[in-house]
């Protein structure tokens, strides 16, 4: 993870909505579409098996962390949970963001990732500013935050240009959040 939706698009094979997330929407933007995982793509990021709707170089280390995670937390499976990142013009999965859900103190922490063959080309910005427009829809939150290792100042660009601030940082890491209205 970096931080640790045309008309024409066509669904990827084997993208079922879970039981687990049948609630979850799929988030559009203009270029990209953030749908919940589906258990086969799980199970194929896990299992190692090429799916015909992945981008060359999905999944990427971090995709196969976050499966993980997916798999082994429940709440990673609701609406406000786990997607991967799909390329709506091609069908393909390019990435992953997601919430850490649940939130604590009405702050909600994301990660992202974006596979190398399609950096460079503001996907994770806006898959960003979508996802935490999403989070500020969910009952108490008031504050999205992410952190990012030090030595990967392209993310905190990412960050910043999907409206986070940089708030605090160690020797390791740099922690960005944006704070919204406070909820009803």
């Amino acid at each position: 993870m970096s931080s640790s939706p045309s008309p024409h698009s066509r669904a990827p094979q084997g993208s079922g909505t879970s039981p687990h997330c049948a609630a979850a929407p799929d988030l559009r933007t203009e270029r990209l579409l953030l749908r919940p995982w589906s258990d086969g793509d799980l199970a194929a990021v896990l299992d190692g098996t090429r799916q015909p709707h992945w981008a060359a170089d999905f999944p990427a280390d971090g995709d196969r962390v976050i499966a993980g995670y997916t798999t082994g937390h429940p709440a990673a499976r609701g609406a406000y949970g786990q997607r991967q990142i799909l390329e709506r013009e091609s069908g393909l999965v390019v990435g992953a963001i997601g919430l850490f859900w649940p939130p604590a103190d009405g702050s909600v922490e994301f990660g992202y990732g974006i596979v190398p063959s399609r950096r460079g080309r503001g996907y994770a910005s806006e898959a960003a500013r979508a996802l935490v427009a999403f989070a500020f829809t969910a009952p108490g939150v008031h504050t999205v935050g992410a952190q990012i290792e030090r030595s990967n100042p392209a993310s905190g660009r990412v960050l910043q240009k999907a409206g986070l601030e940089r708030w605090s940082s160690d020797a390791t890491y740099v922690r960005f959040r944006l704070t919204g209205p406070a909820p009803a």
